[in-house]
């Protein structure tokens, strides 16, 4: 009986420590941007004299909002806000608004397995592959630079559109072209937060807006010469793009896998 409790005792503490997941852990740590750096990149369009006077201290700054300390990215200018640290196999959350504020465009974007230096892409960030962030493009994919994907998509009068069991198309610059359309419009009106997931594992990426996936890439890579390294992990950046922002969490837990149903 006393062997037979202990097996029991195995077999539910197996089930218990396999089934916990390692804890969310803050990129932002809710009072400065300790972690995070900063760039002043190029010039809106017919905004150039707010590019001279932009500060990356005032471009990307924490503010007291009710009480609350949020990250304003003013959107002033082009620039980016990005993490030291490098990042592979995560689920990261952002959770953000768009503010009243608008230069060119509400436009931003999560930029991840960015790396070089940056100005490398469009003159102002580290070459990446983006998640948009940009009003009623939430949720799309844009390849920068010589970074492509593998995605199952369907050709619109749009362009070409995430559509789970399409046509497995690489994109990126040198072949399909570097923008994927998100499969389904998971925006919530603009004044409300909208809480973006990132799963990465290996060379495969899903985005999730407000609970919907969006997209999914496999193979992940670098186009060098006609041959594809693969590419996995990078640091994060946000963009200022046009139109001003507020983040009020970015966190951040190690996966062993992207759970079977947001493959799904």
């Amino acid at each position: 009986m006393k062997k037979f409790t202990f097996f029991i005792s195995l077999a539910f503490l197996t089930v218990l420590f396999s089934s916990c997941e390692a804890p969310w852990q803050p990129v932002y740590n809710g009072e400065n941007l300790d972690g995070w750096e900063t760039f002043i990149g190029t010039p809106l369009t017919g905004f150039e004299e707010l590019h001279e006077q932009a500060k990356p201290e005032e471009v990307f700054k924490v503010v007291d909002v009710e009480g609350e300390k949020l990250i304003h990215i003013s959107g002033v200018v082009n620039g980016s806000l990005a993490t030291v640290d490098t990042f592979a196999n995560y689920h990261l959350e952002l959770v953000f608004k768009w503010g009243d504020q608008v230069y060119t465009k509400r436009n931003s974007g999560l930029l991840y397995h960015s790396f070089g230096e940056f100005g490398e892409a469009i003159g102002t960030w580290m070459t990446n592959i983006e998640c948009q962030l940009m009003h009623e493009k939430l949720g799309d994919t844009y390849l920068m630079n010589n970074t492509c994907c593998e995605t199952e998509a369907t050709k619109t009068d749009e362009g070409f559109q995430f559509s789970k069991g399409g046509e497995l198309t690489q994109f990126g610059k040198d072949f399909n072209g570097p923008g994927i359309i998100k499969a389904v419009d998971a925006e919530n009106p603009l004044g409300e937060w909208n809480t973006v997931e990132l799963y990465s594992y290996g060379r495969t990426t899903v985005h999730v807006v407000n609970g919907q996936v969006t997209m999914v890439n496999t193979n992940t890579g670098i186009n060098e010469d006609g041959q594809i390294k693969p590419l996995s992990s990078g640091k994060i950046q946000i963009q200022s793009e046009g139109g001003d922002l507020f983040v009020k969490s970015v966190r951040i837990k190690p996966i062993k896998e992207i759970p079977a149903e947001i493959l799904q």
